[in-house]
């Protein structure tokens, strides 16, 4: 009979002041230590919240696809130009930023690969709210996620090998390809079914598109308070850890923001890459520590993800604010309305673009 418990030992001279001093719950008691069963508190939340999550973001990417038209979704995937530079930001950028993080605070070999981790896990399903409320390109943002999440089956493998080598055997990381595969379908189906519903009644699209944007908002506040309140010992970590969740996720905005204008993007497109590189798929990071980690490991490093998270959100609401505050009082006519352009630009534009012309102003 294979148990997994904890032992715990207890002083002698707590025992001698304190004959009660075996929990309530101790199975085994015998003198000077008491075994008490394993605590699996955090395991049975993170399996309840993925639950939860998974058919509520199902939700809130049908509304999101109400917003998809079909058209210039396909024109995106014909023309991939602004998901090849989504891509470079989110399996160049991010990977490269974590390992240089890992080497300037040169923190603990395993603290180090949960970092590189984060960094692997692109297709954060918040940044298409969170593009919505910025007036972003949602057929980009949504192309985006959903090739980042297909493409992260054989990339995440590969800049795990290449950044945690120095660390650790890239072996020893097991990569739950059956939670991307669920991600990847919680993303393509309902926003297929929008993108439908776009197509046939678009009036009744916006209805659901509104309701749904706001429950997302809502959804994503909640996750986080509800993650940092519930998981046990979620505060105990390194302080260079949170510095690290702090300045990565501005870097992964900061970056992919620049990145997207020097090669020739929107306003409208760099919001949504910017929003993209920065925000990672911290459920899916969770998953991979807890599989790859034994206990003693995961206190090292299990909530980094968590800090990750609410520094995400905290900086996609400044940038969010900021938005709106520029939108109220710089711009006059409609955000990123653009001019027509000469003839002869637009060929210049289809070279810089991948022979897409894009009606976007630059």
């Amino acid at each position: 009979m294979q148990t997994n418990f904890l032992s715990q030992q207890f002083r002698a001279g707590f025992l001698a002041e304190n004959s009660t001093a075996c929990p309530a719950n101790a199975t085994i008691c015998d003198g000077t230590s008491c075994v008490l069963p394993e605590d699996n508190f955090n395991q049975t939340l993170s399996v309840i919240l993925s639950t939860i999550l998974t058919i509520l973001l199902a939700m809130v990417m049908f509304s999101m696809g109400c917003n998809v038209e079909i058209k210039n979704f396909l024109g995106h995937l014909r023309r991939p130009w602004g998901i090849f530079v989504g891509f470079l930001c989110q399996f160049g950028i991010m990977p490269l930023t974590a390992f240089l993080l890992s080497l300037v605070f040169n923190i603990l070999p395993i603290q180090a690969v949960v970092v590189i981790i984060m960094g692997c896990c692109p297709g954060g399903t918040a940044s298409n709210v969170i593009a919505y409320w910025v007036d972003g390109d949602m057929d980009l943002s949504i192309s985006m996620t959903t090739c980042s999440t297909l493409l992260a089956m054989g990339m995440m493998p590969l800049c795990l090998l290449i950044y945690t080598k120095m660390w650790t055997d890239a072996d020893a990381i097991v990569l739950p390809y059956d939670s991307i595969g669920i991600s990847l379908v919680s993303l393509v189906v309902p926003i297929s079914f929008g993108i439908f519903v776009n197509h046939k009644w678009p009036s009744k699209a916006k209805i659901i598109l509104k309701i749904g944007s706001i429950v997302g908002a809502v959804l994503i506040v909640v996750v986080a308070v509800v993650g940092g309140i519930l998981y046990q010992g979620s505060w105990v970590i390194t302080p260079k850890l949170w510095i690290i969740g702090t300045i990565f996720p501005a870097a992964g905005y900061t970056l992919g923001f620049f990145l997207a204008r020097l090669t020739g993007l929107s306003w409208r497109r760099c919001r949504t890459v910017s929003l993209e590189t920065g925000m990672q798929n911290t459920q899916l990071c969770s998953t991979i520590v807890q599989l790859s980690f034994t206990p003693e490991q995961l206190e090292l490093m299990f909530t980094f993800p968590l800090i990750y998270s609410i520094f995400q959100l905290t900086f996609a609401l400044l940038i969010l604010g900021g938005y709106r505050v520029y939108k109220r009082r710089c711009v006059k006519t409609k955000t990123d309305v653009e001019k027509t352009a000469p003839k002869e630009d637009s060929k210049s534009s289809a070279i810089i673009n991948g022979g897409f012309v894009s009606d976007e102003m630059k």
